[in-house]
């Protein structure tokens, strides 16, 4: 089966495109957080404690990141070929023989992307480093090193990340023959689990971190994340609750179109929950970060700070940054792919009477039913920070502060989201719809 896996990617390289860039994308960043550690080595003890400071919370998200992203475009591009795993066990293949397929599979994408990734870290590690330089937080005589941790970080970090999640994508859709019942409670305890951390962290800083000004960072800065992370394993369960709140005006307004979106979100909930679960990442990190922050400022001006202040400024940025731009990405390779491989479905519809406009526009009104689902769960995940910072810096729950960093960061969650399923669908309908049912 090892054999089978690698001319499936041989031959069908399109639909291994999006775990192949998560996999990049997360080798890429975790390379070169990790050079910070091989640069540490050589460096005076005060430049090697932000670097390591820097690696060790910076690099430690990123790898909590990266794995999901990997699970999540992992489990798409598996259950895109359901059919090719059905045609594989009416002739006879195992269960554990698909199991290894798929594995082997995985590890082949990952090895391929971290090898790939070894420059862009490299080039990653560099722009790092200067800007440590640049805001004082390392000596400007300290030199780059790309030592040994870097690539083993990058690569044994994603080739075991990838491997996980193959293992958890193969129990979910190898295990019988013909349809079953669906049981997430693995993924649900989970999710709890991942919602209680993030409780227990706005908890701690409410109380023990209360007065101890940008030290309360250390656990707010978490909250938001762990509770992204738990709200983005309830994506089926939320999609499905938004659906029926806005099922009715999506009918209303968009009428025939409408009606086939909500008719399609409650027929393919977990494949578009796939879709969900990196806008709840981008919009609670991003916001729960961007206004913890801003509290913060607005605390400390006037006020002499401590040295390392600059420091965490830096890193709240520097992570922001990145896990953003990577869970865009990720958010739009995720999208794409839950698109493109619906051609024949469209077809079928196509066929059945519908017009080319309508489809587009059915495809548009799914997109915000994921886009406002995505959005609200981000938005309360941030508010595990905001408020329990608020609490802890500025003694207010709901702190004084500016909409125009949300909406800036909703309007890039919304755009992404439209852009990317609207190009996708106009390619995806273009053409013959009796070929593309021969395709």
């Amino acid at each position: 089966m090892i054999a089978v896996a690698l001319r499936n990617l041989r031959h069908r390289p399109g639909g291994f495109v999006a775990t192949f860039l998560s996999a990049f994308l997360g080798a890429s960043l975790l390379t070169a957080f990790a050079s910070l550690l091989d640069t540490a080595a050589g460096a005076d003890d005060a430049s090697a404690e932000s670097l390591v400071t820097t690696a060790s919370v910076a690099g430690g998200w990123c790898l909590v990141i990266v794995v999901f992203a990997v699970t999540s475009t992992l489990s798409l591009a598996v259950t895109r070929r359901s059919e090719q795993t059905a045609l594989l066990r009416r002739v006879g293949a195992t269960g554990p023989q698909l199991r290894r397929m798929i594995v082997g599979e995985a590890a082949a994408i990952s090895l391929l992307a971290s090898a790939a990734a070894v420059p862009a870290g490299l080039v990653l590690g560099r722009l790092l480093l200067a800007l440590l330089r640049d805001t004082g937080q390392v000596a400007a005589e300290v030199g780059y090193v790309f030592g040994p941790i870097a690539p083993a970080a990058g690569f044994g970090v994603t080739l075991a990340g990838a491997i996980l999640a193959a293992l958890a994508t193969a129990r979910r859709t190898t295990g019988s023959v013909g349809p079953r019942r669906t049981r997430p409670r693995a993924r649900r305890l989970a999710g709890a689990l991942f919602l209680l951390v993030a409780a227990n962290c706005a908890t701690l800083t409410v109380t023990l971190m209360d007065g101890k000004g940008i030290d309360a960072m250390q656990t707010a800065g978490q909250a938001s994340i762990w509770a992204s992370i738990g709200l983005a394993l309830f994506a089926p369960e939320l999609l499905r609750l938004v659906t029926v709140v806005l099922g009715g005006p999506v009918r209303l307004l968009g009428g025939a179109a409408g009606e086939l979106a909500v008719l399609g979100v409650r027929g393919r909930t977990r494949q578009l929950a796939g879709a969900v679960m990196p806008v709840v990442l981008f919009t609670g990190i991003a916001t729960g970060t961007v206004y913890m922050q801003g509290i913060e400022d607005d605390a400390a001006a006037g006020t002499v700070q401590p040295e390392f202040a600059r420091d965490i400024q830096t890193l709240n940025y520097v992570v922001v940054g990145m896990i953003t731009v990577f869970v865009a990405i990720m958010l739009v390779n995720t999208l794409i792919a839950a698109t493109s491989h619906r051609k024949r479905e469209f077809a079928q519809q196509r066929l059945a009477g519908s017009t080319r406009g309508q489809l587009i526009a059915m495809v548009a009104c799914e997109g915000l039913l994921v886009t406002v689902t995505g959005v609200l769960a981000g938005s309360a995940a941030s508010l595990f920070t905001i408020m329990s910072f608020g609490a802890a810096r500025a003694d207010r729950v709901w702190p004084e502060a500016t909409p125009i960093a949300y909406a800036v960061i909703v309007a890039v969650a919304v755009a992404l989201t439209t852009l990317s399923v609207l190009g996708t669908a106009r390619r995806t309908v273009r053409g013959s719809a009796v070929s593309a049912m021969r395709a």
